[in-house]
């Protein structure tokens, strides 16, 4: 398999300077943006829709489709944002792109923006990346010297600015209308839907919200066409894909492959399970997605496929875990988190997963009743689909996907068992990356 892969998102990232905007250049950069440029917007938006290139923020929406939605003619400024606020654990995908190559985000940004007619360009990031924010800032800056920013671009007559800015570490601001209030100055809480951001988004104006491997991929598009982009992939999910694998692997990081690729195959790049430690369970999309275990290891890794096994694909974040970690304590610590992160704005979240997080505290210690567990159950099923945002969601999955595969370990943790001891291999789970 290894032998197969051609890198795309990917392929500039172990170049000296990678970075830089003559490197960029040299290896077909902005390339895209002049031929972008000699087209018109509809047929931009028509070329996205046609390729198949969904969302990589975790909801796989249709990008075309999204853009499709912008009103045209209305009088109104449109706005393009890029969601890099990337606060889901485990996720690591967006900041190494950042990093390594951050001008193929800024050249996808300028071709989306004349695509939608936008002429402002918000890279929303999170607070804590310093050095992905200079990182970004430097690239900006480059593309306005080079003419690529700015007033009539390349001669093009079509004006377009970008701003860095700097979240303040709340994960709800990666729910896209949250990021949106952020943005505005406004605590980071989510909006009720209807208007969505495509009417009423960041200044009640259009607006476009996209993650930032979704816009990286646009000049690959542009370039290559819907048909190389489609040969990548499924049918219905199509393109390449970065995997993040943490944990328990001989090799984490960065695995950059087609959509539909198995964890089995995955690993197989990875170097397998670390000290050949069998593995006991693991994420497909981070920790608000459903767990899978080991018999989901042949499971296509695309939107179609982890759904058909009872999961999500989410942003790819692939945590995986051997058989020395205990279930109820890798749950708890992600409770944990979502407790802290709650924005408190609703109450199903905001009581639900203070109410988990005691309850599984409870169980850890050795104190836990078998009613626990379906006190935790119907807690869940309380909160899902009842918040005001995914991050209610996403904090039932690990609970119930864990239940549903190690509910023994659950029970067992109700006979008095002596506390379950922190695994030390692993480390602090909220924190983990590749």
């Amino acid at each position: 398999m290894v032998d197969q892969l051609t890198p795309v998102l990917t392929k500039r990232w172990t170049a000296d300077r990678s970075w830089a905007r003559e490197v960029y250049e040299r290896q077909d950069g902005y390339q895209a943006l002049r031929k972008a440029l000699a087209a018109h917007p509809d047929q931009l938006i028509q070329l996205v829709k046609d390729s198949g290139l969904r969302g990589r923020g975790g909801a796989g929406f249709p990008t075309g489709m999204k853009w499709g939605f912008i009103p045209q003619g209305d009088g109104k400024p449109h706005y393009l944002v890029i969601n890099a606020d990337e606060g889901e654990p485990g996720t690591c995908k967006d900041i190494p792109l950042m990093m390594a190559d951050p001008h193929s985000l800024v050249e996808g940004c300028i071709i989306t923006s004349y695509a939608i007619r936008a002429n402002f360009c918000a890279i929303y990031v999170r607070g804590e990346a310093l050095h992905c924010i200079r990182r970004m800032q430097h690239a900006v800056r480059e593309a306005y010297e080079a003419g690529y920013l700015g007033t009539d671009i390349l001669g093009s007559g079509f004006d377009l600015d970008i701003v860095i800015h700097a979240g303040a570490g709340a994960y709800i601001c990666g729910e896209e209308t949250a990021l949106l209030d952020s943005l505005e100055g406004r605590r980071g809480q989510p909006r009720l839907k209807p208007p969505f951001p495509a009417t009423a988004g960041l200044y009640a104006a259009p607006t476009v919200v996209n993650n930032v491997e979704t816009i990286a991929s646009v000049p690959d598009i542009v370039l290559g066409g819907s048909e190389w982009f489609r040969a990548m992939g499924t049918e219905r999910s199509p393109g390449p894909k970065i995997y993040s694998l943490s944990g328990h692997v001989e090799r984490p990081g960065q695995y950059e492959a087609p959509l539909g690729t198995t964890l089995r195959q995955l690993l197989e790049l990875a170097g397998g399970m670390k000290d050949g430690i069998p593995l006991k369970f693991w994420t497909p999309g981070g920790s608000s997605t459903p767990l899978f275990t080991a018999e989901h290891l042949d499971v296509p890794l695309d939107f179609e496929g982890a759904a058909q096994a009872g999961s999500m694909l989410g942003t790819t974040a692939v945590m995986i875990f051997n058989e020395t970690v205990s279930v109820p304590w890798a749950v708890m610590k992600w409770t944990e988190f979502y407790k802290h992160e709650s924005c408190g704005k609703c109450t199903p979240c905001r009581e639900g997963c203070y109410w988990l997080l005691q309850i599984l505290q409870r169980m850890v210690a050795g104190e836990g009743t078998e009613a626990d567990i379906e006190t935790m159950l119907d807690i869940c099923d309380n909160i899902l689909g009842r918040s005001f945002c995914a991050l209610g969601d996403g904090a039932t999955s690990p609970i119930t996907s864990g239940i549903k595969y190690f509910r023994q370990e659950f029970l067992d943790l109700c006979k008095a068992q002596p506390a379950v001891q922190r695994p030390e291999q692993l480390g602090d789970l909220v924190g983990a990356k590749a």
